[in-house]
């Protein structure tokens, strides 16, 4: 009797923490974002063509990033199979073991793989997902890997935690349908940001610092985008998985990292960014939601070191987050959105978008559809694909669908030539 009430006791403690740490990553409230973009200020500086990708990387990884730690070592195991006959032989579940640096600062972590049988027959589409929680509770009913070794027994997202969490940020803030992914045609991989960086202040930061050699992050949000294109160099050398249509797909603080590894890795040919917000896709001048200072004063690992105590004192960043878009033209890229998710701050992502346009228009391509509004319906096939529904922070039955029906438009057989996916050059 007396360890059932500890128990639930515990419980309950849990479930505050959970609420409180996710309320101040998201400031959960009931209020909309507008609809309304014309009050809006342009972004500034206002980009000027040919567009200088390599200049705007720079002053990006000065200013706000870090370093792209470019030549980082990446290594892999070989696949372990889990299951050959997966979701009743659809498919296959296998696993591999990602390596990142070299020596005693390596970071090894395990990363799984679902692939739909008709690679068998043709290479497909492969989204690579980062996910807040572990594999366990992606793929529960699994024998997969846990982080640290050892085999996942059943979901960390049951009981009061995964109450919360579920209810709050979605069905799908952990849990994949590859059920769903496989009706699209694709491949999906997962694994958890912080098994390489870990997601707390101070950890962080020595983790990148033992990585060797060669450059290493300085953030982790540049070291998660590193970590989108070290999976997509094991898997495109996979003769099952089609390597000039390979996506980056993250949450909140993972889609910030989508979009980063979309600007810097020729391996990453399109980004699904779902309500990134500051540091993503919403603009860094903004004052509406959480605002870049307060993000940089609360998560300070994210960004590149003092950061915020120079945006307290005054400093100016050189670029707006438009140019963090324009690094992927001619890239497809998805901006997934709620109208209550006022914290991320839809409604300047949208103008980004719109500022950042011209630079897929200039390489041969629209970026947002002509005329187009927040108002206006989902359009996939957009090369600025730009999704907003109801409803929060969260990942919901509605994204599921919004994220295939875009990776349909852009990479799956409709799109398809002779000579394979369209080069959207």
């Amino acid at each position: 009797m007396i360890w059932q009430i500890l128990k639930w006791t515990m419980r309950v403690i849990l479930g505050a923490i959970v609420i409180g740490g996710m309320s101040a990553c998201t400031m959960l409230g009931l209020n909309y974002a507008s609809l309304e973009t014309d009050n809006r200020p342009a972004p500034t500086p206002e980009i000027t063509l040919p567009f200088d990708a390599d200049a705007a990387r720079e002053i990006l990884e000065a200013e706000l990033y870090g370093p792209w730690p470019e030549n980082l070592p990446v290594s892999a195991s070989a696949a372990r199979m889990i299951d050959e006959n997966y979701l009743g032989g659809r498919g296959t579940l296998e696993e591999v073991t990602l390596t990142i640096g070299t020596g005693q600062g390596a970071r090894s972590f395990p990363v799984v793989i679902a692939i739909p049988n008709e690679a068998r027959g043709k290479p497909v589409p492969l989204l690579i997902s980062q996910t807040f929680s572990d594999n366990c509770s992606v793929f529960p009913d699994d024998p997969v890997t846990e982080f640290g070794g050892g085999t996942c027994d059943g979901s960390g997202m049951t009981g009061m935690m995964g109450f919360v969490a579920t209810n709050i940020f979605g069905t799908y803030i952990a849990y994949a349908p590859i059920d769903r992914y496989f009706d699209a045609g694709l491949a999906y991989a997962s694994f958890s940001g912080w098994s390489f960086v870990p997601d707390t202040n101070g950890p962080a930061q020595t983790a990148m610092a033992d990585l060797a050699p060669g450059p290493v992050p300085t953030s982790a949000l540049m070291a998660w985008a590193y970590g989108f294109d070290a999976a997509a160099s094991v898997f495109g050398d996979d003769p099952r998985i089609e390597s000039s249509a390979i996506g980056a797909i993250g949450h909140s603080r993972y889609g910030k990292a989508a979009l980063i590894a979309s600007g810097w890795s020729d391996r990453i040919a399109t980004a699904v960014a779902h309500q990134s917000g500051f540091g993503g896709g919403s603009s860094s001048r903004s004052m509406t939601g959480e605002t870049l200072v307060r993000m940089a004063k609360s998560y300070p690992h994210w960004l590149r070191p003092g950061l915020a105590e120079d945006l307290e004192a005054g400093a100016n960043l050189t670029l707006d987050q438009h140019f963090l878009l324009a690094l992927s033209a001619p890239k497809p890229i998805f901006l997934g959105n709620g109208r209550r998710d006022v914290w991320s701050d839809p409604n300047s992502s949208f103008v980004l978008a719109e500022a950042a346009s011209p630079v897929y228009q200039a390489a041969g391509v629209k970026g947002l559809p002509d005329g187009a509004s927040m108002r206006d319906d989902f359009e996939p096939g957009a090369m600025i694909s730009y999704w907003i529904r109801p409803g929060g922070h969260s990942v919901v039955s509605e994204d599921i669908d919004a994220f295939t029906a875009f990776m349909a438009a852009h990479f799956g057989d409709d799109s398809r030539g002779e000579t394979g996916l369209q080069s959207h050059q």
